[in-house]
């Protein structure tokens, strides 16, 4: 039987890590206001290249013996991680220009819906019967977010649902790859190969927009800053002392915070119709993680 000390001591590391989860879910709220406010100015492929360049030179200076001396196993699995981020990234980016943060926001928040799935298809983990009712509970949200009477789905819309698909398979050999390797040096692989795809594509497949503003450059400081080096590193080291039901209902947080933001600083509003989608989705999310086995 475990001992009192041994109980609150597990309490604690969890409530520490789900304190973390929590603040990484408001930064990650902002990111859809800023990113699209940076689209005005720079092209979605090079501003994730630049970003996650950024990234690279600061975890380098943060962890300057250790980033890259990772052995050759964990680069290989960081590598993976770091495709599927990149397309996550490059899918959802390039869909803020078509489409809302607020729509942006709830339609990758599915991606905490269609993770069993991912988890069935890779780790031939069956569903739970909440996670079916949670999966027709935001194909609906999504109905209502995209309807004619509130705004139609669009490119924006459908890219950001591949970045949620995208998430998914990146969350499922997360949890996969993570065991028995260093948060470090998955973190510091992932960097760089966010970084070496967003220039290569930026090259070969879009116009290259640049326009150096102060505010800007800014904005882009605070997004590499917190909403990458520290909150990807934060998500690798954390996630694992608390549960994946916790997290995912932290995380669904996330889209109603980026709605507040986008009302606040962009003006979108969703409208009831839009409102009512929005619920259904953060609803589907709760619906499938709280659900008993």
């Amino acid at each position: 039987m475990k001992s009192s000390d041994d109980v609150k001591a597990r309490m604690s590391t969890r409530a520490k890590a789900e304190l973390f989860l929590l603040s990484l879910t408001v930064i990650w709220g902002s990111t859809f206001v800023l990113s699209k406010y940076l689209l005005e100015s720079i092209s979605p492929l090079i501003y994730i290249a630049v970003r996650f360049a950024f990234a690279t030179i600061l975890f380098g200076v943060f962890f300057p013996r250790k980033a890259f001396a990772g052995p050759k196993s964990s680069w290989k699995k960081g590598g993976i991680l770091g495709v599927l981020l990149f397309l996550g990234f490059a899918s959802q980016t390039i869909g803020l220009q078509f489409t809302g943060a607020s729509k942006s926001a709830f339609i990758t928040g599915m991606m905490v819906v269609f993770t069993p799935i991912c988890q069935l298809i890779i780790e031939r983990r069956a569903p739970k019967i909440g996670n079916v009712i949670g999966v027709v509970l935001v194909t609906l949200g999504l109905y209502f977010l995209t309807s004619p009477e509130g705004s139609e789905f669009n490119l924006g819309d459908g890219l950001n649902l591949l970045c949620a698909v995208t998430f998914a398979l990146y969350i499922v050999y997360l949890d996969v790859f993570s065991k028995g390797s260093d948060a470090v040096h998955l973190t510091m692989a992932q960097f760089v190969v966010c970084t070496v795809l967003g220039f290569v594509s930026a090259l070969l497949f879009e116009s290259v927009r640049l326009v150096p503003t102060v505010v800007g450059g800014l904005t882009i400081l605070y997004l590499t800053v917190f909403a990458t080096v520290i909150a990807l590193f934060v998500q690798n080291k954390y996630q694992k002392d608390t549960t994946p039901t916790r997290s995912a209902v932290i995380f669904s947080i996330e889209p109603v915070l980026a709605a507040g933001f986008a009302y606040l600083l962009l003006g979108e509003v969703l409208g009831a119709i839009g409102i009512l989608g929005g619920a259904l989705i953060v609803g589907g999310v709760l619906v499938s993680e709280l659900s008993p086995g």
